[in-house]
């Protein structure tokens, strides 16, 4: 049950609506009786007063309330620690002290929520690592708040881009009898029991039962069905939830995580490569306009040189590399005595520490990578006149690596199944993709964006489970 602690002067709780915290603190009408509610981040005490710093989560910032220790119960008072729940009613006046312009003189307080001293998140520096232990309530620190703040940003900021330039919003399905990747790392889902399950002569097991007739999974892509949608309506886009069975339990990968993946007809590799570099501008532009608070919060706290290196992700032009040049450049640096932990050959899948020499040593800015060799790309890539290497091309970013990795699709009946037939991928279960191009086809291509990786990026963040609210990896899945 709610508790009221009211000032001698106060006969009846007021009825005032609800101001956020991020907009009492841009008010200037001094005198009116404002009503903030919110999560106690300190309460500090005084030999007359008491300070508590409220927020509510509409800003990186809190609002001090102070209050008169002569009008309040001293004994209720000691209750509200860090982490309670709170409603107060009183005067916005003028700050005494420095850092915000305005601070509540409390004329009453409502108290939803106590927090006990055994409250996981006290205001003392938290290890990111401690905080995922405790992730249902980490949420409520500045620095997780900041970044989920920041996250839907970029989330308003990617629907914002496609929208202005024409694309739709394409939806494409979370179960899929498909493996767009080849990797074989899937989810099953299935309705079967679990405990008995049918299998056929040779022991495998018989879908025939099963909701869907057949072996279906969660997807790791919509890029085949995206496809279809760019093939029908010009350009579209897909911004949803993916799933990738990788046993991977480093700081860059996620079991569940969201994808971007523009679709679009008739574009070629050089309009691939411009829409990549003009897309993730954007997204870091809207970041530094709209989030200039808990960037600066994330610079001072996380890593000093956020700003600057976003600052000049939106000024510098990226650099256009093959892939064959970036080889080249990588074996001559190990010529030069420069020590890789994975060899340096043609024909090799770059690893991180390759992608961020290039990046981060080098050409000191991001780079667009392009014309890999085939056979370490996926099938539906178009394959260039060498018949060695495909348009394939990836964005690679400081202190990350691949943030987008894309490519102009083969487009050839013939030759996209020549592919398959090569790769021994089932094409029984791509018929329906095959058709499109026995049917009206049409050069395209497209690209996909972790979403994660570039929230990683915009936040300066060093671990990939500390942007996203509840993180799924192996073996983790309790929250």
């Amino acid at each position: 049950m709610a508790m009221v602690l009211k000032a001698q002067v106060i006969q009846k709780m007021e009825k005032i609506k609800r101001t956020k915290v991020a907009e009492a603190l841009k008010r200037t009408d001094f005198g009116a009786t404002i009503n903030v509610k919110g999560w106690v981040r300190t309460h500090r005490s005084s030999k007359k007063v008491d300070f508590i710093a409220l927020n509510d989560g509409s800003t990186i910032n809190s609002i001090q309330i102070v209050i008169d220790l002569t009008a309040f119960d001293e004994s209720l008072l000691k209750q509200i620690t860090t982490g309670s729940c709170i409603s107060v009613v009183g005067e916005l006046v003028k700050s005494q002290g420095s850092g915000q312009n305005v601070e509540i003189l409390g004329k009453s307080i409502e108290i939803y929520g106590l927090c006990g001293s055994d409250y996981p998140m006290q205001k003392k520096e938290q290890t990111f690592e401690y905080m995922r232990q405790h992730a249902h309530l980490r949420l409520r620190t500045n620095s997780i708040g900041a970044i989920m703040r920041i996250r839907h940003n970029m989330a308003i900021a990617i629907h914002q881009y496609f929208h202005e330039h024409g694309f739709y919003y394409f939806h494409t399905p979370i179960i899929t009898a498909s493996d767009a990747e080849g990797a074989g790392e899937m989810f099953q889902v299935t309705t079967k029991n679990l405990y008995d399950l049918k299998k056929d002569e040779e022991g495998h097991i018989t879908y025939n039962d099963d909701f869907f007739g057949k072996m279906t999974s969660l997807t790791v892509s919509g890029q085949l069905e995206g496809e279809l949608g760019a093939t029908a309506l010009g350009q579209i886009y897909t911004f949803g939830p993916t799933f990738r069975a990788e046993n991977s339990n480093t700081p860059r990968h996620l079991a569940e995580f969201w994808m971007i993946e523009p679709e679009v007809a008739f574009i070629d590799l050089n309009e691939l490569m411009d829409l990549e570099e003009d897309f993730i501008k954007h997204c870091v532009r809207w970041a530094l306009e709209h989030c200039k608070e808990d960037l600066e919060f994330l610079n001072k706290m996380v890593d000093k040189t956020l700003i600057e290196r976003l600052e000049g992700v939106v000024k510098e032009d990226f650099v256009r590399l093959t892939y064959t040049e970036g080889i080249e450049l990588l074996e001559k640096a190990v010529k030069e005595g420069h020590k890789f932990e994975f060899p340096v050959a043609w024909g090799m899948d770059l690893a991180s520490e390759h992608e961020r020499y290039l990046v981060e040593h080098y050409f000191k800015k991001p780079v667009i990578m392009c014309d890999y060799p085939k056979e370490i790309k996926a099938f539906y890539m178009k394959i260039n006149e060498d018949g060695k290497t495909v348009q394939g091309t990836d964005v690679l970013f400081p202190q990350i690596g691949e943030i987008i990795g894309g490519s102009v699709r083969e487009e050839s009946y013939d030759k996209l199944v020549n592919e398959i037939e090569t790769r021994g991928i089932p094409m029984k279960d791509m018929w329906w993709y095959l058709d499109t191009r026995k049917y009206g086809s049409c050069p395209h291509g497209g690209f996909g964006l972790g979403f994660e990786r570039l929230i990683l990026f915009v936040t300066g963040m060093q671990n990939i489970r500390d942007v996203i609210p509840f993180p799924r990896t192996p073996k983790s899945a309790e929250f």
